[in-house]
This record gives structure tokens, sequence and C-alpha cells, in this order.
């Protein structure tokens, strides 16, 4: 429930906003009589991260690489944790992890994650799904006319591979690689990239990401980033300080803050 307060009580300013700070920290949501996109009217375009945004590929991502440092003798051969991908795989860049699991070997770090993608494609072509509303969330920004850009740190036949099988290759108008920028993520250059590419401003843009690095990156960039908690912990995702946190594109609290973007641009168009 979230209390209205007149402004003339006395002391109903600290207390508004008390209550405002306690809805974010318990629902992951900002309540400031306005959505936290509504400052974006007019909008011009969205940008979507892929693993874990577009769909929840994370799992097949943790089994490859679970699977793949098991027979290599890992850890002892003892298999990686859950715990251990979110820390040290999870939305960061292929160059990044293969540093952290061969110290001293990059050579051989990177060979091996490319062999990982190898075998992700291989388990994605039989088994990725869209992330729930999805289909939804992409009529709503082909009906407003938006531009869009996927912006991944994946390799870039990983991510052509899941924007296809998505059906998603006419959707977007451009795909930035974090590998081929100066810097991947959690660096603003890809997110920057993505809005040079589009040729869109960050004022009037939002982003779409699910992991810690990629709300930094997005944040970074001057933009706000709506979190998708599909698989990282949602204590983790909102350090990295998104706007608020959506469970997937079914989310009422994305709606609810979509229709508020509407009226702020009917209002704004008046």
């Amino acid at each position: 429930m979230i209390y209205v307060l007149n402004k003339k009580d006395s002391c109903g300013d600290t207390l508004l906003r008390h209550i405002n700070h306690l809805c974010a920290l318990r629902y992951g949501l900002c309540f400031c009589g306005q959505s936290s996109l509504t400052g974006l009217a007019p909008l011009e375009a969205v940008l979507f991260d892929i693993d874990g945004t577009l769909c929840d590929s994370d799992p097949l991502h943790y089994y490859a690489f679970r699977e793949m440092l098991l027979e290599i003798g890992f850890n002892g051969g003892v298999p990686i944790s859950e715990e251990f991908f979110i820390d040290t795989v999870a939305g960061k860049h292929n160059d990044d992890i293969a540093l952290v699991l061969f110290p001293g070997d990059l050579e051989r770090g990177l060979k091996f994650v490319d062999d990982k993608e190898a075998m992700f494609r291989r388990l994605a072509a039989e088994q990725l799904k869209p992330l729930n509303g999805l289909d939804k969330v992409r009529k709503w920004i082909e009906n407003h006319g938006l531009k869009r850009a996927a912006v991944t740190n994946a390799p870039r036949a990983n991510a052509e591979l899941m924007i296809s099988i998505l059906g998603l290759s006419d959707f977007f108008d451009a795909v930035i690689i974090g590998g081929e920028c100066e810097h991947a993520k959690p660096h603003p250059d890809p997110y920057l990239k993505g809005l040079e590419a589009l040729k869109a401003s960050k004022d009037h843009t939002f982003v779409f990401e699910d992991s810690v690095s990629g709300i930094k990156a997005g944040v970074a960039a001057g933009m706000p980033v709506i979190g998708l908690a599909t698989r990282n912990p949602e204590n983790l995702l909102m350090e990295a300080k998104p706007a608020f946190l959506i469970k997937d594109y079914e989310d009422p609290k994305l709606w609810a803050a979509l229709e508020e973007l509407d009226k702020a641009t009917s209002a704004r168009s008046v």
C-alpha cells in the first residue's frame, strides 16, 4: 500500500521520503508521485541486453561451464556452484572470465571460453526460450515506433544465434558487441555505441538488463535501467542502482511504468 500525505502535514515530507525509501527496498520500485521513466518522455529508443534479458540462457551457460571445467579437473574436480557462476561468469566479458579461470595462461583461457561458447550454441539451438512477456513488450515497442538495439557482452556468433532463435532478427536496428567496443560492460562504451548507432538521446532512452555489470554499464551511460531478476540475486542487482526491478516482461510494475510514460508523453504533446 502507498500512502499519500498532505505536504502541509507536520513532517509530512520527511515521512513520505521514508515511506518511499522503504517501498523501494521492498519492491525494487521508486514511488515518487510519478514513474521513474516519465522524465524520458517522449521516448525515442529501448536498448536490450541479450543473455538473461531476452531469454533465460544462464542455465545453459552454467551447464556448459560446469561440465567443461569438470572435464579438465578444475577446482579439484568439484563441480562449480551456481554462486561461483554468478560471481565469476554471469554478465562478464569472455576475456575477463578467461583471466579469472586461468590466471597466468590467457591463451589457454581464451581457447577454453571459445570451446565453451561452441557448446553453448549447440545447447541454445535446442533449448533456448524467450523470457515471459517478451512478445508483449516487443509489440509495445513496435506500436510506439521506437528505435531498438541489442547490446551484449556475448560473442557475435552467440548474439546473432539467440536473436535468430527468438525471431528478433528483423526487430533490432543494431546489435552492439562489447568485445567490438574499446571496453566491454561494465564500462558504458557498448551502450554509448548503441545510442550512437540509433542516433538516439540518452535522455529519451532506457535499458533492459539482468546482470550487475550490465546495469552498471547502462547507468554509467546516463540512462535508467530496468533490471530483470531472472537469475541474479535481487540485492546484488539493486546495488548497481537500476530504476527498478521486474521478474519478467509480464510484471505489473513494468506496465504501470510504461502507462505512466505514455501519459507523460501525451501531456507533453498537448
